[in-house]
C-alpha cells in the first residue's frame, strides 16, 4: 500500500457515483484517530486507498458533503482514474459517464 498505520495522520474520502453525481464529493475527512479509523474501513469494505498527504491536506479545508471545488479537480481526477485503474466496475461506470 505505499504506507503504515503510524504514518496516516490525515485522511479523506471522496465519493463520486456518474450516474447520480455531478462532481465528486467529500465524503469524509479526520485526522490522528478519526484518520486511521477512515484508512481501516476503507480497507476493511475493499474500498482503494491512494496515499496523497498533498490532496488530504487540501481537502481538509473543505466540510464533509461539500463539492470538490474546481480548483481540486485534476487532483481528485487522478485518484479517480486511480481507483478505475483498480476496481474494473467502476472504471467501466466512469467510461460510460463520459
Amino acid at each position: 500500500m505505499g504506507f503504515s498505520e503510524e504514518t496516516i495522520t490525515r485522511a479523506a474520502a471522496i465519493s463520486f457515483d456518474p450516474d447520480e453525481d455531478d462532481v465528486p464529493i467529500l465524503a469524509a475527512f479526520g485526522e490522528g484517530y478519526l484518520a486511521k479509523k477512515i484508512v481501516e474501513v476503507a480497507h476493511e469494505s475493499g474500498v482503494p486507498i491512494l496515499p496523497d498527504p498533498s490532496l488530504s491536506s487540501m481537502l481538509s479545508k473543505i466540510s464533509v458533503g461539500d463539492e470538490i471545488s474546481p480548483d481540486l479537480y485534476e487532483a481528485v481526477a487522478k485518484v479517480l482514474l486511480f481507483v478505475s485503474e483498480v476496481d474494473r466496475n467502476y472504471g467501466e461506470k466512469i467510461k460510460q459517464a463520459l
